[in-house]
């Protein structure tokens, strides 16, 4: 599995408005709801990104007041679970 790594120059890290250990966790859930807010990212990678549940995730959208995005594809999948469930 390959990943990608991204830099930030160290005046740019010093200007960010957070602890340093808070860092790595908070910008990607900052880039994964940009990502998702956008449409580049599906709600399930993007919850994947944030390291969040999806009820975690969706608790987050509505904070930051970014409508859900819910298509064809992700009511095939619910309505699966809700079948399992039976």
């Amino acid at each position: 599995m390959s990943g990608f790594e991204l830099e930030l120059p160290d005046d740019l890290v010093m200007s960010i408005k957070l602890p340093r250990e808070e860092m790595p966790a908070r910008l990607k859930r900052e880039l994964a709801l940009r990502l998702y807010e956008k449409g580049l990212l599906s709600f399930g990678k993007a919850r994947e990104l944030a390291g969040m549940t999806k009820w975690e995730f969706s608790k987050l959208l509505g904070e930051e007041d970014i409508v859900r995005h819910y298509d064809l594809e992700e009511l095939s999948e619910d309505l699966k679970v809700l079948e399992e469930l039976d």
